[in-house]
């Protein structure tokens, strides 16, 4: 049986609430004791760099992926398992979900949506069929569901869009959610 992967998007920020910080530590945690590998973007910002660091510290494995832009700005994490640089954002996107068996979306800002309307827009039209889980760490993203919910009312997608997501409030409950789609 292969090492399971969980590719997470979050913000390259920690956010205005502590709670963020103290769900991306957890979740890294969860995932090195779980014998899954952290796939993400290889920054030490933020939330990505809480999720890494709680992940490498519970002896987890991690495979970051950045673009040679963002090596500064982001604090490329060298100390990974695996780091890969890439050219672009999008070819960062890409060797991230395709090596990953599940996404996870935490808080974020726009580059967590970005990342996560490729995810969605690539399983809508069949390119993957990884489950993808958004993390509402206090309601966080409840205005994203809101969203979705009008895109697909007002018929710019197909209701079977909001199968594609899967909403979870906290760290156990995507484990949980995460252990009934990978094993």
């Amino acid at each position: 049986m292969s090492q399971k992967s969980v590719c997470v998007y979050c913000g390259s920020r920690n956010g205005a609430n502590s709670t963020y910080s103290d769900a991306a530590r957890a979740f890294g945690t969860m995932l090195a004791q779980e014998g899954w590998r952290l796939v993400y973007g290889a920054g030490d910002v933020g939330l990505m760099g809480e999720v890494a660091r709680a992940a490498q510290s519970a002896g987890g494995d991690t495979f970051g992926v950045i673009p040679v832009h963002l090596l500064r700005r982001e604090v490329g994490k060298t100390d990974l398992t695996r780091f890969v640089i890439t050219e672009t954002m999008h070819e960062r996107k890409k060797v991230m979900i395709m090596n990953a068996d599940a996404v996870v979306v935490l808080p974020g800002g726009p580059g967590s949506l970005d990342e996560l309307f490729e995810a969605l827009t690539w399983r809508q039209l069949g390119l993957h069929d990884k489950p993808i889980l958004v993390m509402n760490v206090d309601g966080y993203w409840d205005a994203l569901h809101d969203l979705l919910q009008q895109v697909i009312g007002q018929g710019f997608a197909d209701g079977s869009l909001a199968d594609f997501i899967t909403w979870v409030d906290d760290p156990a409950d995507a484990m949980s959610t995460l252990r009934g789609f990978l094993t």
